[in-house]
């Protein structure tokens, strides 16, 4: 399954092929033209609950992950994204600084486990 992360504020790339937005809410100073975005599917993002509790909080990672994939597993859109990465190349897009703590690693994980 061709499949990659990006920040939304890093430089697009012929080779990102279709570049989906996986947020709740659009980037802070981002245009729409410059985000170069094909789809912008907050549907997939964590719940506003959820995303509130984990407040990238590293000592939350481990339960977020456990929850966020519980959220995805009851969620329509999710079953979309798949079969979109299944078409060809698929950029997820997202605006968090950390790389290391987001609910994009935990959605890339879980298309590719499927």
């Amino acid at each position: 399954m061709p499949l990659q992360l990006k920040r939304i504020y890093d430089e697009k790339s012929l080779s990102d092929g279709r570049r989906i937005l996986v947020d709740r809410l659009w980037p802070r100073g981002m245009s729409k033209a410059a985000a170069g975005v094909d789809r912008w599917m907050k549907e997939i993002a964590p719940s506003a609950e959820l995303r509130t509790w984990f407040c990238h909080k590293p000592e939350h990672w481990e339960e977020f992950q456990q929850r966020y994939r519980a959220e995805l597993s009851q969620n329509p859109a999710f079953g979309e994204l798949q079969e979109m990465a299944v078409e060809g190349m698929v950029t997820l897009l997202y605006a968090a600084k950390d790389q290391t703590y987001n609910h994009a690693l935990v959605l890339e994980a879980m298309l590719k486990d499927r």
